[in-house]
């Protein structure tokens, strides 16, 4: 079992602690992105896995290539070119706050990526699995078509395809909607996931009567997002919505609901009452996914409530990065949820 994920991966910049950006003299430095974070988290579950992405040729570039072979991701399938690595800021929230992102990835080494850029034969070549998300899409013109070229060589190539839809609404900005480039995207994929709004942003699909500032999401609602999905999306074999109940930016309650061609399955819910750093959370499940998806067979319910005990984990963890183990996250699997010090 190999993985391939692609996408851009950016410097993080955020001001240490919880405070604001008008308070920092300093910055606190790691690297993340959506795609990278899932291959992260696959390469800590034990699953072999390659990062392609476009960094420049600089001692940036090759300090955030070093800081993803650290942890165990293949970065030899990574193309060089471009004048500079895509950059955000993250202001961490607390309470009643809620954090806040700036983007600054404009003219980045990945954003000016074009088709032919990358030998997607080589780079699937032992590969079982291919994993995008729609921030790929989102980025320019070029990233959107050497997304479709990606996905179209690994269905070529006989490997299973999965999506994050991920909608963020500060990037689509190069002149087509999100809606107009996801479809033909999304109708060649084998899985795809979300969170409680991206089907609503990316399709129209909107669970009934549901409000996700409320602090409480029903699994239930969202049975029709997921097969309203399936019936525009036929080629799909497993849908999943992660759900999280926004009591406060500390505190959230965290499940999901996945449809697994026809049957519905639930996962407990867990209640966050510290949050860490909840970037890359849905990232940390699309990770747990694919390794329960692998490893449990047709135990589906055992492969979504591993998924959501590892994006459960995930919360407690600073940086984009989900790095906990297989043990751990059984270990809160069978109800150990204590954090009692392991000696």
């Amino acid at each position: 079992m190999k993985v391939v994920t692609f996408g851009e991966i950016m410097m993080r910049l955020s001001p240490p602690g919880f405070l604001r950006f008008n308070q920092a003299s300093s910055f606190d430095v790691i690297y993340g992105g959506g795609e990278a974070n899932v291959a992260v988290s696959v390469a800590n579950l034990g699953i072999p896995v390659d990062f392609v992405t476009r960094l420049p040729k600089n001692d940036i570039g090759v300090a955030c290539m070093q800081f993803l072979r650290r942890y165990g991701v293949g970065v030899d399938k990574i193309v060089w070119g471009g004048d500079r690595l895509g950059i955000y800021f993250l202001e961490m929230g607390a309470v009643a706050r809620g954090s806040q992102v700036i983007y600054d990835r404009d003219n980045s080494s990945f954003a000016t990526i074009k088709p032919g850029m990358v030998d997607w034969d080589a780079v699937f070549q032992g590969a079982d699995w291919f994993h995008w998300t729609g921030i790929t899409p989102a980025i320019s013109e070029g990233a959107a078509a050497a997304c479709m070229e990606a996905v179209q060589a690994a269905k070529k190539a006989g490997l299973t395809v999965s999506c994050d839809m991920n909608y963020r609404s500060k990037l689509w900005r190069w002149g087509k909607k999100a809606g107009e480039v996801m479809p033909d995207l999304v109708k060649q994929c084998d899985i795809a996931i979300g969170n409680e709004e991206d089907a609503a942003m990316v399709f129209g699909i909107h669970a009934p009567e549901t409000d996700v500032t409320s602090g409480q999401v029903e699994a239930d609602k969202y049975r029709f997002v997921c097969e309203e999905l399936a019936k525009r999306f036929p080629n799909l074999k497993t849908i999943a919505i992660t759900l999280r109940g926004s009591i406060s930016a500390s505190h959230n309650t965290w499940s999901a609901i996945m449809w697994d061609q026809g049957t519905i399955y639930i996962a407990p819910q867990f209640d966050i009452t510290h949050i860490v750093d909840r970037v890359g959370g849905g990232d940390s499940f699309m990770g747990g996914l694919i390794y329960g998806l692998t490893t449990y067979g047709d135990n589906k319910q055992r492969a979504l409530n591993f998924a959501v005990a590892a994006s459960a984990l995930k919360h407690t963890i600073f940086g984009d990065f989900n790095l906990v183990t297989v043990s751990e996250v059984e270990k809160i699997m069978g109800g150990d949820v204590s954090g009692r010090v392991s000696r």
